[in-house]
C-alpha cells in the first residue's frame, strides 16, 4: 500500500517514505478489524471479544497452500453449522468453532507453538467457554473430539480443505488427475469423445456407434473401471458412463 501511493505521488523520499508506510499501517490495521468484524456478523456470531476480532482479521492477509484462511475459516463455520442443523447438534457452537479454529494462524509466525497451541490459547484467554476451546484443539487430532461439535468442525476443515481447487497442491493434484482418467478413456479404439465431469468422479465416454453394440459397450464400461482402478490413485468412487448415440438425418425438400 505504501509502495502503491509513493508512486502515485512521486514524492519518494526518506521523510515522505516514512510519513506514507505509517499511514500505509494505520490503514490495514483499520482494514484488519472491518475484515473480523464483517467475518464475525457474516457467521452471526456475537460477543467476539476485540481481540480475537482482530486475530481474525489478520487472517485476511495469511494464506495456507494458497487458500485464504480467513475465507477457510468462514466457509467452515458455515459447513459445520449446516452439518450441526441436520444432525440437531448445538449450530451456535459448531459455527463459532468453525470460525475461531484456525485463530492460531493469526500469530504463529511471531509465538513460539503450532496454530492449534496458540488458537487454544488465545480463545481461553479471550473468554471463549470449553466446547469451543475444545473444537479447536481436536481439529487436526491433537486430542480425540468428545462432543459432535468438535467432530463436525474436523469434518468441515477437511471438506473445505479438501475441495477440487481449494489449496494450490489440491488443484495441480486434482487436474492431473481429470488429464489420467480421460488419457485412460481415448486410450480405447473407437472413442469419439470423452469428458471427466462432477469434479473427476465421473467419466462419460462417448463411443462411434457403428463399432460397438449393447454388449460392447457394457464390456468397455467395465474394461475402463478396471483399468481406473488399476491405475490411479483417488478418494471415493469414479463412475464410468458409456454413451453409444445413432442419429439419422433426412432433409424434406
Amino acid at each position: 500500500m505504501a509502495l502503491e501511493k509513493l508512486i502515485q505521488d512521486g514524492r519518494i523520499h526518506p521523510v515522505r517514505i516514512e510519513e506514507t508506510v505509517e499511514k500505509s499501517r494505520e490503514e490495514v490495521e483499520q482494514k484488519i478489524m472491518k475484515e473480523g468484524e464483517n467475518a464475525a456478523v457474516e457467521m452471526g456470531v456475537m460477543g467476539l471479544n476485540k481481540e480475537l476480532i482482530k486475530n481474525l482479521g489478520r487472517l485476511y492477509y495469511r494464506t495456507s497452500y494458497g487458500q485464504n484462511v480467513l475465507k477457510h475459516s468462514l466457509e467452515v463455520g458455515h459447513i459445520a453449522g449446516m452439518l450441526a442443523s441436520e444432525l440437531g447438534a448445538n449450530v451456535a457452537v459448531a459455527k463459532r468453532a468453525g470460525l475461531l479454529h484456525d485463530i492460531g494462524k493469526a500469530v504463529d509466525q511471531t509465538q513460539e507453538g503450532t496454530h492449534i497451541q496458540l488458537g487454544v490459547e488465545l480463545a481461553s484467554r479471550y473468554g471463549e467457554k470449553p466446547d469451543v476451546i475444545h473444537a479447536i484443539e481436536a481439529h487436526h487430532d491433537d486430542v480425540t473430539a468428545n462432543t459432535i461439535e468438535a467432530v463436525l468442525v474436523k469434518l468441515a476443515d477437511a471438506i473445505s480443505a479438501g475441495r477440487p481447487g481449494a489449496r494450490r497442491d489440491t488443484l495441480e493434484i486434482y487436474i492431473k488427475r481429470l488429464q489420467k482418467i480421460e488419457e485412460i478413456v481415448n486410450g480405447y479404439e473407437g472413442i469419439k469423445q470423452s469428458f471427466a465431469v462432477q469434479a473427476g468422479r465421473e467419466v462419460r465416454v462417448i463411443v462411434q456407434s457403428e463399432m460397438f453394440d449393447d454388449l460392447a459397450s457394457q464390456k468397455l464400461a467395465r474394461d475402463i473401471a478396471k483399468k481406473i482402478e488399476d491405475e490411479l490413485d483417488y478418494p471415493g468412487q469414479i463412475k464410468v458412463t458409456v454413451v453409444r448415440e445413432f442419429r439419422t438425418t433426412e432433409i424434406a425438400k
